[in-house]
Protein backbone atom coordinates (compact mmCIF):
# COMPACT_ATOMS: atom_id res chain seq x y z
CA UNK A 1 0.00 0.00 0.00
CA UNK A 2 1.31 3.20 -0.89
CA UNK A 3 2.43 5.23 2.38
CA UNK A 4 1.09 8.23 2.24
CA UNK A 5 -2.32 6.89 1.53
CA UNK A 6 -1.76 4.81 4.96
CA UNK A 7 -0.32 7.40 7.17
CA UNK A 8 -3.18 9.72 5.92
CA UNK A 9 -6.09 6.96 5.10
CA UNK A 10 -6.95 7.93 9.06
CA UNK A 11 -7.44 11.63 8.61
CA UNK A 12 -8.61 11.93 5.11
CA UNK A 13 -11.83 8.73 5.67
CA UNK A 14 -13.04 11.48 9.24
CA UNK A 15 -14.19 14.40 9.48
CA UNK A 16 -11.61 16.83 10.64
CA UNK A 17 -12.18 19.70 12.89
CA UNK A 18 -10.68 23.01 14.83
CA UNK A 19 -10.60 23.62 18.68
CA UNK A 20 -10.60 26.83 18.91
CA UNK A 21 -9.91 28.01 21.77
CA UNK A 22 -10.22 31.23 23.62
CA UNK A 23 -8.11 32.03 26.35
CA UNK A 24 -7.79 34.71 28.94
CA UNK A 25 -4.86 35.70 30.43
CA UNK A 26 -4.77 37.48 33.85
CA UNK A 27 -4.83 41.16 31.96
CA UNK A 28 -7.61 39.83 29.61
CA UNK A 29 -6.03 39.84 26.27
CA UNK A 30 -4.95 37.05 24.99
CA UNK A 31 -6.32 34.35 22.90
CA UNK A 32 -5.47 30.95 21.34
CA UNK A 33 -6.76 29.22 18.01
CA UNK A 34 -6.12 25.52 18.70
CA UNK A 35 -6.16 23.38 15.05
CA UNK A 36 -6.81 19.48 15.84
CA UNK A 37 -8.48 16.42 13.94
CA UNK A 38 -11.50 14.36 15.42
CA UNK A 39 -12.02 10.90 14.75
CA UNK A 40 -8.43 9.61 13.67
CA UNK A 41 -5.75 7.63 15.70
CA UNK A 42 -4.62 10.39 16.80
CA UNK A 43 -8.02 11.65 18.79
CA UNK A 44 -6.24 10.45 22.03
CA UNK A 45 -3.20 12.63 21.60
CA UNK A 46 -5.54 15.41 21.00
CA UNK A 47 -7.73 14.61 24.14
CA UNK A 48 -4.61 14.54 26.87
CA UNK A 49 -3.27 17.34 24.96
CA UNK A 50 -6.82 18.84 26.09
CA UNK A 51 -5.71 18.38 29.74
CA UNK A 52 -2.41 19.55 29.64
CA UNK A 53 -4.01 22.97 28.38
CA UNK A 54 -7.07 22.82 30.98
CA UNK A 55 -4.32 22.46 33.87
CA UNK A 56 -2.51 25.54 32.35
CA UNK A 57 -5.82 27.24 31.41
CA UNK A 58 -6.68 27.30 35.28
CA UNK A 59 -4.62 30.26 36.07
CA UNK A 60 -5.33 32.09 32.91
CA UNK A 61 -8.96 31.61 32.29
CA UNK A 62 -9.33 29.97 29.05
CA UNK A 63 -12.19 29.13 26.77
CA UNK A 64 -12.69 25.95 24.39
CA UNK A 65 -15.06 26.31 21.23
CA UNK A 66 -15.04 23.37 18.60
CA UNK A 67 -15.21 24.46 14.87
CA UNK A 68 -15.77 21.62 11.72
CA UNK A 69 -13.66 23.62 9.51
CA UNK A 70 -11.58 26.65 8.25
CA UNK A 71 -14.28 28.45 6.95
CA UNK A 72 -14.78 31.18 9.55
CA UNK A 73 -10.73 32.04 9.32
CA UNK A 74 -9.63 35.17 7.91
CA UNK A 75 -7.59 38.22 8.26
CA UNK A 76 -10.56 39.70 10.31
CA UNK A 77 -10.62 36.79 12.40
CA UNK A 78 -7.40 36.07 13.28
CA UNK A 79 -7.05 39.68 14.81
CA UNK A 80 -8.16 38.23 17.98
CA UNK A 81 -5.70 35.69 18.73
CA UNK A 82 -2.21 35.95 20.25
CA UNK A 83 -1.49 32.42 19.02
CA UNK A 84 -1.83 29.26 16.66
CA UNK A 85 -1.79 26.09 18.00
CA UNK A 86 -1.66 23.60 15.37
CA UNK A 87 -1.70 20.65 17.84
CA UNK A 88 -2.43 17.45 15.17
CA UNK A 89 -3.67 18.84 11.80
CA UNK A 90 -2.26 18.58 8.33
CA UNK A 91 -1.33 21.56 6.23
CA UNK A 92 -3.79 20.90 3.64
CA UNK A 93 -7.70 21.06 4.12
CA UNK A 94 -7.37 24.99 4.62
CA UNK A 95 -9.89 27.83 2.61
CA UNK A 96 -8.14 29.88 0.69
CA UNK A 97 -9.15 32.72 2.44
CA UNK A 98 -7.45 30.84 5.25
CA UNK A 99 -4.29 30.78 4.16
CA UNK A 100 -4.00 34.11 2.78
CA UNK A 101 -5.31 34.71 6.84
CA UNK A 102 -2.52 32.48 8.17
CA UNK A 103 0.43 33.43 6.27
CA UNK A 104 -0.49 37.29 6.52
CA UNK A 105 -0.59 36.19 10.48
CA UNK A 106 2.99 34.83 10.70
CA UNK A 107 5.08 36.59 8.02
CA UNK A 108 4.04 39.86 9.86
CA UNK A 109 4.01 38.39 13.25
CA UNK A 110 0.38 39.06 14.76
CA UNK A 111 0.77 36.28 16.99
CA UNK A 112 2.76 32.87 17.91
CA UNK A 113 2.82 29.85 15.85
CA UNK A 114 3.03 25.89 17.41
CA UNK A 115 2.81 23.22 15.30
CA UNK A 116 3.16 18.65 16.04
CA UNK A 117 3.40 16.00 14.04
CA UNK A 118 0.99 16.37 10.71
CA UNK A 119 1.62 20.08 10.82
CA UNK A 120 4.62 18.52 8.73
CA UNK A 121 2.79 16.33 6.65
CA UNK A 122 4.22 18.20 3.24
CA UNK A 123 3.03 16.56 -0.22
CA UNK A 124 0.64 16.15 -2.88
CA UNK A 125 -1.87 14.11 -0.71
CA UNK A 126 -4.95 12.13 -1.79
CA UNK A 127 -6.09 14.81 -4.39
CA UNK A 128 -4.89 18.14 -1.98
CA UNK A 129 -1.71 20.01 -3.61
CA UNK A 130 1.13 20.86 -1.30
CA UNK A 131 0.59 23.97 -0.03
CA UNK A 132 3.96 25.61 -1.31
CA UNK A 133 4.15 28.56 1.26
CA UNK A 134 3.74 25.99 4.26
CA UNK A 135 6.53 23.68 3.33
CA UNK A 136 8.96 26.77 3.10
CA UNK A 137 7.70 28.02 6.23
CA UNK A 138 8.85 24.65 7.65
CA UNK A 139 12.53 24.93 6.04
CA UNK A 140 11.60 23.99 2.90
CA UNK A 141 10.73 20.43 3.40
CA UNK A 142 8.97 17.49 1.23
CA UNK A 143 7.44 14.42 3.61
CA UNK A 144 8.61 11.32 1.58
CA UNK A 145 8.66 8.44 4.65
CA UNK A 146 8.08 7.00 7.89
CA UNK A 147 9.01 4.10 10.51
CA UNK A 148 5.35 2.21 10.95
CA UNK A 149 6.14 0.22 13.45
CA UNK A 150 7.53 2.91 15.69
CA UNK A 151 10.84 3.24 17.25
CA UNK A 152 12.18 4.37 20.65
CA UNK A 153 15.03 6.92 20.62
CA UNK A 154 16.75 8.99 22.48
CA UNK A 155 16.43 13.17 21.69
CA UNK A 156 19.53 15.09 21.57
CA UNK A 157 18.97 18.64 22.85
CA UNK A 158 20.84 21.26 20.71
CA UNK A 159 20.10 24.62 22.03
CA UNK A 160 19.81 23.57 25.79
CA UNK A 161 18.89 27.88 26.76
CA UNK A 162 16.21 28.18 24.74
CA UNK A 163 13.29 28.91 26.94
CA UNK A 164 11.36 25.96 25.71
CA UNK A 165 13.86 23.11 27.49
CA UNK A 166 13.54 25.57 30.65
CA UNK A 167 13.60 22.18 33.51
CA UNK A 168 15.02 20.06 30.88
CA UNK A 169 17.84 18.49 32.38
CA UNK A 170 19.41 17.96 28.91
CA UNK A 171 19.06 14.92 26.52
CA UNK A 172 15.45 12.70 27.20
CA UNK A 173 14.13 9.32 25.80
CA UNK A 174 10.52 9.04 23.70
CA UNK A 175 9.03 5.52 24.20
CA UNK A 176 8.05 5.43 20.89
CA UNK A 177 7.44 7.48 17.50
CA UNK A 178 7.03 7.20 13.65
CA UNK A 179 10.02 9.89 13.13
CA UNK A 180 9.06 11.09 9.99
CA UNK A 181 11.70 10.91 6.72
CA UNK A 182 11.82 14.30 4.80
CA UNK A 183 14.07 14.85 1.33
CA UNK A 184 16.18 16.90 3.20
CA UNK A 185 16.97 18.39 6.46
CA UNK A 186 15.70 21.74 7.54
CA UNK A 187 18.36 22.58 9.27
CA UNK A 188 19.38 24.91 6.58
CA UNK A 189 16.36 27.21 6.84
CA UNK A 190 15.71 26.94 10.42
CA UNK A 191 16.76 27.14 13.66
CA UNK A 192 16.99 23.23 15.23
CA UNK A 193 16.52 23.30 18.60
CA UNK A 194 16.63 19.03 19.39
CA UNK A 195 17.30 16.17 16.71
CA UNK A 196 17.08 12.30 17.55
CA UNK A 197 19.44 10.11 17.39
CA UNK A 198 18.78 7.42 14.71
CA UNK A 199 21.54 5.37 16.15
CA UNK A 200 19.55 5.11 19.15
CA UNK A 201 15.95 3.48 17.55
CA UNK A 202 15.14 0.06 19.87
CA UNK A 203 13.72 -0.80 16.29
CA UNK A 204 15.90 -2.43 13.26
CA UNK A 205 14.64 -0.14 10.48
CA UNK A 206 16.64 0.67 7.24
CA UNK A 207 14.34 3.77 7.38
CA UNK A 208 16.36 6.72 8.25
CA UNK A 209 17.27 10.50 7.67
CA UNK A 210 20.82 11.24 9.01
CA UNK A 211 20.41 14.75 10.06
CA UNK A 212 16.92 14.55 11.69
CA UNK A 213 15.64 17.68 13.34
CA UNK A 214 12.14 17.05 15.26
CA UNK A 215 12.39 20.40 17.47
CA UNK A 216 12.66 23.60 15.07
CA UNK A 217 11.60 27.18 14.62
CA UNK A 218 12.20 28.96 11.63
CA UNK A 219 13.87 32.47 12.45
CA UNK A 220 12.48 34.39 8.75
CA UNK A 221 9.06 34.51 10.17
CA UNK A 222 8.56 37.33 12.76
CA UNK A 223 5.99 35.16 14.65
CA UNK A 224 7.70 33.11 17.52
CA UNK A 225 7.40 29.60 15.82
CA UNK A 226 8.40 26.67 17.37
CA UNK A 227 7.40 23.02 15.65
CA UNK A 228 7.69 19.59 17.30
CA UNK A 229 6.88 16.48 15.57
CA UNK A 230 6.32 14.40 18.49
CA UNK A 231 2.86 13.79 18.50
CA UNK A 232 1.28 10.85 17.27
CA UNK A 233 -0.21 8.90 20.82
CA UNK A 234 -0.89 10.19 24.49
CA UNK A 235 1.70 8.42 26.23
CA UNK A 236 3.68 10.78 25.36
CA UNK A 237 2.46 13.10 27.95
CA UNK A 238 3.47 10.58 30.96
CA UNK A 239 7.17 11.75 29.57
CA UNK A 240 7.72 14.53 32.26
CA UNK A 241 9.97 16.22 29.99
CA UNK A 242 7.78 16.52 26.85
CA UNK A 243 5.53 17.61 28.81
CA UNK A 244 7.57 20.49 30.14
CA UNK A 245 8.30 21.31 26.86
CA UNK A 246 4.68 21.10 25.79
CA UNK A 247 4.01 23.54 28.06
CA UNK A 248 6.78 25.75 27.96
CA UNK A 249 6.56 26.42 23.82
CA UNK A 250 2.74 27.61 24.23
CA UNK A 251 4.23 30.17 26.65
CA UNK A 252 6.88 30.83 24.70
CA UNK A 253 4.69 31.35 21.06
CA UNK A 254 2.40 33.23 23.62
CA UNK A 255 4.91 36.16 23.87
CA UNK A 256 5.05 36.92 20.31
CA UNK A 257 7.49 39.70 19.91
Amino acid sequence: MNIKHTILKSVILTTAFLWIIHVQSQDGNSQILILAEEGTIHRPFVDEAEKILDSVAWGHQFKMVKLSNTELINEEYLKDFSLIIQLDYPPYMWTESAKVAFMDYIENGQGGWLGFHHATLLGDFDGYPMWDWFSKFMGGILFENYIPNFAGALVHVEKSQHPVFSGVLGDFWIDKEEWYIYNKSPRANTIVLASVDESSYDTSTSIKMGDHPVIWSNPEMKANNIYIFMGHHPGLFRNPDYKRIFINAVLWCLQNP
